[in-house]
């Protein structure tokens, strides 16, 4: 039996067994695996419980700061989030911040993740691991943050998007 027409594909000899031709393939070597041999050493870690989240919070004193991380879970993946608080010095619920980063679901058990944000603001930002989703799993998280100070280049280019900013008032 050779490929239907409607695959836009002309054989002119059926595939069989004893001549296929298409390459199936076979067992990849173990060696070729990929997980497991990225090792890196994270400064945290903590497990997030089934059906909750876990907060991490940084204080951005100046504009164009980057904030910088690198995460990894074990055994399934992780949702991950930035946020901005909107009260300063109170504790809030992830509904009243502001979303800086969509959270979304990573799988972070496979390939470790890696990620910046320019923080365009100061303010206290809000990096959430989210596992609500799981009801019977909890998940180890490792992870290592950085907030980095603007350059120079980066000071000059918020300062020129600040000047050309419409103010309050017009």
């Amino acid at each position: 039996m050779g490929v239907p027409r409607g695959w836009g594909v002309r054989v002119v000899m059926p595939l069989t067994h004893s001549h296929p031709q298409i390459n199936y393939g076979g067992q990849v070597p173990k060696s070729y695996y990929l997980h497991n041999q990225v090792k890196v050493q994270y400064e945290h870690t903590a497990t997030v419980g089934r059906g909750s989240s876990l907060q991490v919070e940084f204080e951005i004193l100046f504009p164009g700061c980057v904030l910088r991380w690198q995460f990894e879970s074990e055994r399934a993946d992780i949702g991950f989030g930035v946020f901005l608080k909107t009260k300063q010095g109170q504790r809030q619920r992830v509904g009243e911040m502001t979303e800086v980063l969509p959270s979304q679901r990573y799988n972070a058990h496979l390939v470790p993740e890696d990620g910046s944000l320019t923080c365009l603001q100061a303010g206290v930002y809000v990096l959430r691991f989210d596992n609500t989703y799981s009801l019977i799993h909890a998940k180890k998280v490792s992870y290592t943050v950085e907030v980095l100070l603007p350059d120079r280049a980066s000071q000059e280019k918020l300062q020129g998007l600040e000047a050309t900013k419409p103010s309050p008032a017009q």
